[in-house]
């Protein structure tokens, strides 16, 4: 009992069953101290062996599973894996040491625990074709909302200027203006979508050369001027912070998508502090706001593709795949992406890159 119970435990840790297959024979033999052990299963045609000389028949184990009796025959014997009325494989085990009773009970946990194994790998599968659902769904509402308010006014402008209405020259400008900018919107929209597919697909290779981390933030704050108009910008950032082996197109997109946010979801006037220093072995470069914060459970899921708060779902314009790819470039940097935040308080974004003993990154 003791065995049979010590067994079950190692035979619980595994939750794939070409795993639990492969390990198998060996605990059995390790706990029973049996010559060699042997087993297949129903929808697995290999055998899998304690060890390459294992002693057994291949004909009488497939036999053995296809008639489910048990059967022993020149010193090993045959245990159908049963459960319930069902055989689902075949167990051989040199020696006479174990009597009938223990090889019965032997091969129904076996056969319990293979049982289990496909269980968990078909609960995998569902919560993993769940997800896929979530994250289409997701994308359709994401999309269908993001694109229509830019198609919208394109509409209505391209109709006004259409309709042969008396427009002055100003109001003509004013509706050739909107059309631009909702252009550019929504090839923007395009191309965050089509990047994230990418950058999913692995389909990229970062240039990483020695770069100082303000020339990425210049860049950025230049591509989010727009977003950072009229709030304040304060930037802490040494000169005699070490170079950083990074992508620096890469890095900027990343300081781009952070600033634009703390820009898009904090009030007019609200200042932006952002910091870059040297923390161990680490350069940390820092967004933080005044904006209404972030709720402690959202924060493990902003960094979701197309993830989208609450809260400023429908009042700010976004897709939710900003932080998605931030997260994934800082990743294939080997550092890492956070959030500290508090409601009503603000968000303080971080992300860090490695760096080595001389001061650039690895």
């Amino acid at each position: 009992m003791e065995r049979l119970f010590g067994l079950s435990q190692r035979l619980l840790a595994s939750e794939n069953v070409l795993e639990l297959l492969n390990a198998l024979p060996l605990y059995v033999q390790e706990t029973f101290s049996v010559g060699s052990v042997a087993v297949m299963a129903t929808d697995h045609p290999t055998v899998y062996r304690s060890s390459v000389d294992a002693k057994f028949d291949e004909n009488v184990l497939r036999s053995t599973l296809l008639r489910g009796e048990p059967i022993t025959q020149e010193g090993v014997s045959y245990v159908p894996l049963r459960l319930g009325m069902r055989t689902v494989g075949a167990l051989s085990v040199t020696g006479d040491a174990l009597s009938r009773e223990t090889l019965d009970a032997l091969g129904s946990l076996a056969g319990l625990s293979i049982e289990r194994a496909r269980a968990l790998e078909a609960l995998s599968k569902n919560r993993a074709e769940q997800e896929h659902e979530r994250l289409r769904s997701a994308l359709l509402d994401s999309v269908t909302h993001e694109f229509r308010t830019p198609l919208t006014s394109i509409k209505a402008s391209v109709t006004t200027l259409l309709s042969g209405a008396t427009l002055e020259d100003q109001g003509r400008r004013e509706l050739l203006t909107v059309i631009d900018e909702e252009t550019d919107r929504l090839n923007r929209l395009v191309g965050e979508a089509s990047e994230m597919a990418q950058l999913d697909s692995g389909m990229f290779k970062l240039d990483l050369q020695p770069h100082s981390i303000s020339e990425a933030l210049e860049a950025a704050m230049q591509d989010a001027k727009a977003a950072l108009d009229g709030h304040p910008v304060e930037l802490l950032a040494s000169e005699t912070l070490p170079k950083v082996r990074m992508d620096v197109q890469r890095i900027r997109e990343v300081l781009m998508h952070l600033l634009e946010n703390a820009g898009k979801y904090s009030p007019p006037g609200i200042p932006i502090k952002i910091t870059s220093e040297v923390k161990g072995d680490r350069l940390v470069t820092s967004i933080a706001d005044r904006g209404p914060g972030i709720d402690s459970f959202e924060q493990s899921l902003i960094f979701e593709k197309f993830y989208r708060g609450q809260n400023q779902r429908y009042t700010a314009p976004g897709t939710g795949m900003g932080l998605a790819i931030a997260k994934v470039i800082v990743e294939a940097h080997g550092g890492t992406i956070g959030v500290v935040s508090q409601l009503g308080s603000g968000s303080v974004f971080s992300f860090s890159l490695p760096l080595d003993k001389y001061g650039a990154a690895i």
